[in-house]
């Protein structure tokens, strides 16, 4: 959502989310049980993910090749609380859009990922609030939930700490 938005900077974004968002999409659908608590079908944007990068000329080849960090779950609680910490980043899609488009309307065919839940974030979240409802009825496995998110969000911000470094030190290096 910076003032100055440039095709490079969004497409690195891109790049972070592809990598931690798409091993995530795959531990879901192996998960015990979880596919019975919620619809991992609607819930999937690795593909979206995939499209916009090669509309902002990624080959496949290269995306076979991005860094990602891979992450299983043993049970559906643990994938629950990760889900929570990667749904509630949806919230806030539709206003990234809006923002780029103003900014950056070359951009528009790039954006599939982030209207991906256009029109449905509600659902996707009384879906999510409904299966923590259906598994959380004792208190370990409420713990569980709330571990797994602690953990979930400490290695989102791990790993898009690495992009900030990356950008900083970029930008150190074209001011010297």
């Amino acid at each position: 959502m910076a003032p100055r938005v440039e095709r490079a900077r969004y497409r690195a974004l891109l790049l972070k989310v592809y990598g931690f968002e798409a091993p995530l999409d795959s531990g879901f659908r192996y998960t015990p049980e979880l596919a019975s608590l919620i619809d991992l079908r609607g819930r999937t944007r690795t593909g979206l993910l995939a499209q916009d990068l090669m509309r902002l000329g990624l080959t496949a080849s290269q995306m076979a090749q991005l860094p990602q960090r891979f992450t299983t779950f043993a049970t559906a609680a643990e994938a629950l609380g990760w889900m929570y910490v990667i749904e509630r980043a949806t919230l806030l899609h539709s206003s990234v859009r809006r923002h780029l488009m103003v900014r950056c309307p070359d951009l528009a065919p790039a954006t599939s990922y982030l209207d991906a839940y256009n029109g449905v974030t509600s659902l996707r979240w009384a879906e999510l609030g409904a299966a923590f409802d259906s598994i959380a009825h004792t208190p370990s496995v409420l713990r569980q939930i709330l571990n797994a998110a602690n953990v979930g969000f400490r290695a989102m911000r791990d790993w898009f700490h690495e992009l900030a470094m990356e950008r900083g030190s970029r930008l150190k290096h074209s001011v010297a």
